[in-house]
């Protein structure tokens, strides 16, 4: 666990270096740079796999508050490569916390740096894009970081999904958690739904599990064969990190589940992949977009959701195929946030109806799944 004395620096790729104090492991890493404008769920976004490869800024200063505890991990991992916090808290107050932030990011090996200005480095990368970047607590030398983050290979065109996909065929029957019980809910299911795992949060296979739909998780590289042999009620596209259009394997696979007549819902990664199995194309956004206050509209009923959200590439529309309809668009900057096939039961959302953290607003959508499945 880092000392409070000891000096930690952050160097982007452009030059800039930031002096902090360090947080978490003592060491170097080396990512991409994002920020995130939640105010609460930091153990929720730290550990949701769509963050692998990346170094997270947290705008809200105080990070730490509620400590850690099991319960509220959303994968078995630490995902991200580090950590930057602006007044991480000493002390830990909430009933459910086993442990703190910083003694849990030591030994989960994540490198951290906290003290640094994070409105002058979320300015930089709001206005300039997001940039690769380097924390060191080590020692390493200014020039050396910036080097560094200036050779790092960064997210463009790398297939990620294949890093934290699980390697084997698994059931989830776990609900969502009860605080008034203290646990988590083991409801009845019936349906049975076959959920790819492109780098999966958990909460979003309990809202399933919630709604009577019993999980068989499988890995991203599972054929389209594989999946109807289970002769699933539904198949789920789940969220995942990295640069979707090189993800070709997965687009092919959806590509071929598009022929059959069973629901398929997309998030995140599982909207991106699904959209260029239809046609579309991604590219890759200036900062992405990362918090828990964005708002969208569905351009199908005029309604406004706050949202949850995590992607740093998006689907592009300079063409929409005349089979498809967008549904849902960022009042932010326009771009797609939601599609569905016409006359077919297939849709997706590029943003988080399962909240963990962040509103839920949307979680209207696993109904329009249960639904479709259910008849």
């Amino acid at each position: 666990m880092a000392d409070s004395m000891t000096k930690a620096i952050l160097a982007l790729a452009d030059g800039q270096v930031f002096h902090g104090e360090a947080f978490g492991a003592i060491g170097n890493t080396v990512g991409e740079v994002c920020f995130n404008t939640s105010m609460t769920g930091y153990q929720e976004i730290l550990t949701d796999p769509s963050y692998t490869d990346q170094i997270i800024t947290f705008t809200y200063p105080h990070i730490g508050n509620v400590g850690i505890n099991p319960n509220d991990m959303e994968s078995d991992s630490v995902s991200v490569r580090g950590c930057i916090v602006r007044a991480p808290s000493r002390i830990t107050s909430n009933y459910r916390a086993e442990g703190d932030l910083d003694a849990w990011l030591a030994d989960h090996g994540v490198v951290g740096i906290a003290g640094i200005d994070t409105r002058a480095l979320v300015r930089n990368l709001r206005d300039n894009g997001a940039q690769n970047g380097v924390i060191a607590s080590d020692g390493m030398s200014e020039a050396d970081a910036v080097a560094r983050a200036r050779e790092w290979v960064g997210l463009d065109g790398r297939d990620l999904v294949g890093q934290v996909s699980c390697e084997n065929q698994r059931q989830w029957r776990q609900g969502s958690y009860d605080l008034d019980r203290g646990d988590f809910q083991s409801p009845e299911c019936a349906k049975h739904v076959v959920a790819f795992d492109f780098g999966c949060k958990r909460n979003i296979f309990r809202k399933l599990a919630d709604r009577g739909l019993k999980v068989t998780i499988v890995p991203a590289s599972a054929s389209a064969a594989d999946v109807l042999a289970m002769n699933p009620d539904g198949i789920f596209l789940s969220n995942g990190p990295g640069d979707p259009a090189a993800v070709g394997y997965a687009v092919e696979t959806i590509r071929e589940l598009l022929y059959a007549d069973t629901p398929i819902f997309g998030i995140c990664m599982g909207h991106q992949l699904l959209s260029q199995a239809l046609g579309l194309s991604t590219f890759k956004l200036k900062f992405g977009h990362r918090g828990g206050n964005h708002p969208v509209k569905d351009e199908t009923t005029g309604k406004i959701e706050i949202t949850s959200q995590n992607h740093g590439f998006a689907v592009a529309d300079d063409h929409i195929p005349a089979h498809v309809e967008i549904t849902h668009r960022s009042l932010f900057d326009g771009t797609i946030e939601g599609l569905q096939v016409k006359g077919k039961p297939i849709f997706s959302v590029q943003y988080h109806p399962e909240a963990s953290p962040g509103p839920q607003d949307a979680d209207y959508l696993f109904d329009r799944f249960a639904g479709l499945i259910n008849g």
